[in-house]
């Protein structure tokens, strides 16, 4: 038998071929768990596959042998398909895509390593208007869930090495979850409310995108407008006049307003900045539940009757657990890489921890 067609290369062409079935299989689930345009591009991305599937099965000719499983991360990635469909599986398809070796694989066309690279931003482009639509909460969430763990576990671990009894740590514990979470919540909904007005007060009102049919063609006021908003001259006198053409144009067919055409054309709006913004509202619910179960961890082993440095070692476990998590879902939902970001909040929160507790030691010290 001929090098290329080595046991070894048999062996790898029979993986990729068994990882590229699965990841057709992945795209097809979420197709099932959309409709209109996203269901069409997971449907083509899953077409895709199957060409690639199609490349590896020519190579194996009559040596493709029983159909291997998929690898235990793309299984994995079908399973979460399966089940929810939600931006977090397609953040994780999107870094499996990133994963590609085909750039580097001699037995891969350079088709198929462009195709990958492809895939990935269409993946990404799907994942991005998840991330858009839940970003304002999301960050609210995260941010909170965090708070309430670091500050929380700074406070007890502070007030805990000063000496004091196990009631007024768990106090402390109580008062600090309460306090935070209502001043997140607070925060939160005045950040929000203050951007989105900020946002409404920039953008063009309703009534100025009605007028437009009405302007003078020759003397165009509507170009001042682009030039405000940075256009430079030319550009903003062209863009203008094919807008006024189209405007009096479909005004004419309909005996519409320029309201009916697409507000871009003729006004941008603000309306997905507002969109990546949030409510308020959820905002603040979201910092609220979430900083308050954040702050919660750390005083479960007081709440359980633990006390002493017992307490301390259970209650900074069970943060650090709770910080690699949610560093770990940033990670995947961001498209960074998950292990970097939990680390990177463990020693964030740890560290913030450590300092509080050094104090608290020599605050006891000194009252000693």
């Amino acid at each position: 038998m001929p090098d290329t067609r080595s046991a070894k290369h048999l062996r790898r062409w029979r993986r990729n071929l068994a990882d590229e079935r699965a990841e057709a299989a992945v795209y097809r689930d979420l197709a099932s768990r959309r409709t209109g345009a996203e269901r069409a591009i997971l449907l083509a991305l899953a077409q895709a596959e199957g060409r690639h599937e199609a490349h590896w099965l020519d190579l194996l000719g009559d040596d493709v042998g029983r159909p291997l499983r998929g690898d235990f991360r793309t299984r994995t990635l079908g399973l979460l398909a399966r089940r929810f469909g939600s931006v977090f599986v397609l953040a994780l398809a999107q870094r499996a895509e990133s994963r590609s070796t085909y750039s580097t694989d001699r037995d891969a066309t350079p088709a198929m390593a462009a195709d990958e690279q492809i895939h990935e931003e269409v993946v990404r482009g799907l994942a991005t208007r998840g991330r858009n639509a839940i970003s304002g909460t999301f960050r609210a969430a995260v941010f909170g869930a965090n708070d309430g763990l670091v500050s929380n576990l700074a406070l007890i671990l502070g007030v805990g090495a000063s000496g004091v009894s196990h009631a007024t740590v768990l106090l402390t514990g109580f008062a600090g979850l309460l306090a935070g979470a209502l001043s997140m919540a607070a925060g939160e909904y005045v950040s929000v409310r203050s951007q989105r007005e900020l946002l409404e007060a920039s953008a063009p009102r309703r009534h100025a995108r009605d007028v437009v049919t009405r302007l003078d063609v020759n003397a165009n006021e509507l170009a001042l407008v682009y030039q405000a908003r940075g256009m430079d001259v030319e550009t903003a006198a062209t863009r203008a006049h094919d807008v006024l053409v189209r405007a009096a144009a479909y005004d004419g067919a309909t005996g519409g307003t320029t309201g009916d055409v697409d507000d871009d054309d003729v006004l941008d709006d603000a309306s997905d900045q507002h969109e990546l913004v949030g409510t308020g509202a959820k905002a603040a619910a979201s910092s609220f539940c979430f900083f308050a179960t954040g702050a919660l961890v750390p005083v479960l082993p007081y709440l359980f009757g633990l006390s002493g440095v017992a307490a301390i070692v259970v209650a900074s476990a069970l943060v650090g657990i709770a910080l690699l998590g949610t560093g770990a879902i940033v990670g995947v939902l961001s498209g960074g890489p998950p292990v970097r970001r939990a680390l990177r909040q463990l020693a964030i929160g740890y560290g913030a921890a450590s300092v509080t507790y050094v104090l608290g030691l020599v605050f006891g010290a000194t009252l000693g």
